[in-house]
């Protein structure tokens, strides 16, 4: 099949101005202005009413914690308090909490225009061993495309770690397990819809040799490496006490300063490791909302995109950001980064382009976060026809500028997602009611 999705209102791509032609699942040309398609198309949406993004990509998210939003536990503390109320809650996550929490996720970022979503998951609590063949399993369900790293915690209270004994899991189990999943649903081609990351949770959390491990793990697999690094200055604090170095110095010291590496927040980075991280191509995934949320500090995007690191975007967990909505994280980007730079220097388009060929370079998926041919056909389609949009001029700002939070039509491969506004084959309303009462259930 040749569709035309003709005469947009406005296109995040030059060369389209009268659309782009997909043919199965891939972007086959690009309409300029002025012209028609090269070859014949089979079928044609009129896309007038819409503007069209490439499909949005979320770099870093905590699919589980969506069970424990807006937390009495949690709510109004800084990350190590929130972690140190929320982790005895969590140890009761169960494979069906998983499942539906993983599932609302998904759902929630597709409806925001996301169309590939990265998530880390840590928590393995006794009965959870198979968390990542859930989270597997959902993706190919709502047919999203997904990176699900296998998260790891291996340091408890008692190793001088930050998690309580019962959700972390002995180290030999975690490289058996990562091994596993990586045999079995690791697919590095182009094109992938389901992709595995190796993502030992943070340097309070982990020992130095599981992360050694890990590289030579992801280097057998040819799999990338994720981590929290750098989002508080207890994080930096605590590095300094336990080994002797900072963050930077922590992750060269265990082999992880390689472009195969991609981080969470990198806050709390001095002008020196911010052009080490550069040189070694090592790539920052930045959550505005949730390090406003926790007050964590300032990423410094600019000066990273400067020194060479690629930037991408993430929501992170939804207990530190109590959604799962992708555009509106854009927003937060701009905003946030305009009070570091100033009003000149960070655009919507600046904002746009960290969530989607920003964060496509994170996930080292060249394949997908632009719209030209040969690449992915994943598109997000928003309508400007809301109160919030009245009055607008540019349809690109606008969507940044006014609020746009929920997208009209999603493509991920050449399917349609989201139609209407709404995720095609799923019920929402049920979808709500079985993850609420899970919610109560399990963290009430």
């Amino acid at each position: 099949m040749r569709v035309w999705i003709k005469d947009p209102l406005a296109i995040l791509a030059d060369g389209a101005e009268r659309g782009i032609v997909v043919e199965d699942a891939v972007i086959a040309e690009r309409v300029g202005r002025g012209r028609e398609p090269a070859a014949p198309v089979d079928a044609v949406f009129d896309a007038s009413r819409h503007v069209i993004l490439p499909g949005l990509i979320n770099g870093h998210h905590h699919f589980f914690q969506t069970l424990s939003r807006a937390h009495p536990q949690g709510i109004n503390k800084p990350l190590f308090p929130w972690l140190q109320s929320l982790f005895p809650i969590w140890k009761a996550l169960d494979p069906d909490g998983l499942r539906i929490a993983t599932r609302l996720a998904f759902v929630e970022l597709l409806m925001s225009g996301c169309t590939c979503a990265a998530d880390h998951h840590y928590l393995f609590p006794k009965g959870l061993e198979d968390a990542i063949d859930i989270q597997v399993d959902e993706a190919r369900h709502t047919g999203i495309r997904a990176v699900v790293t296998r998260g790891s915690m291996s340091l408890s209270v008692k190793d001088g770690g930050l998690p309580p004994e019962e959700i972390v899991q002995d180290q030999d189990a975690i490289l058996i397990d990562s091994e596993r999943v990586l045999n079995r649903y690791h697919d590095p081609n182009p094109g992938a819809m389901v992709q595995i990351a190796l993502a030992p949770c943070s340097p309070f959390s982990v020992s130095m040799e599981l992360m050694r491990s890990s590289v030579a793990l992801a280097e057998r697999f040819d799999c990338r490496m994720h981590t929290h690094l750098a989002e508080t200055r207890d994080e930096t604090d605590y590095c300094l006490e336990m080994f002797g170095m900072r963050p930077v110095d922590y992750l060269a010291e265990v082999g992880w300063m390689t472009p195969r590496t991609w981080l969470a927040h990198g806050i709390h980075f001095d002008d020196s490791e911010i052009g080490r991280l550069g040189q070694a191509s090592v790539a920052v995934c930045h959550c505005p909302t949730s390090n406003m949320t926790l007050a964590s500090g300032f990423c410094r995007p600019c000066e990273l995109e400067a020194a060479g690191s690629p930037l991408g975007l993430g929501v992170d967990g939804s207990a530190s950001n109590d959604n799962s909505n992708l555009m509106e994280s854009v927003r937060h980007a701009l905003l946030l980064n305009r009070l570091t730079y100033g009003a000149e220097k960070v655009t919507h388009l600046d904002a746009l382009r960290w969530a989607t060929e920003g964060s496509a370079r994170c996930l080292g998926r060249p394949d997908i976060g632009r719209i030209a041919e040969g690449l992915q056909a994943d598109l997000a389609l928003f309508t400007l026809d809301e109160l919030r949009f009245s009055g607008s001029h540019d349809p690109l700002a606008a969507l940044v500028l006014c609020g746009a939070h929920r997208a009209d039509r999603v493509m991920v491969g050449g399917a349609w997602r989201v139609v209407d506004g709404m995720p095609v084959g799923i019920d929402i309303g049920l979808l709500r009611e079985e993850h609420q009462r899970l919610a109560v259930k399990l963290f009430g």
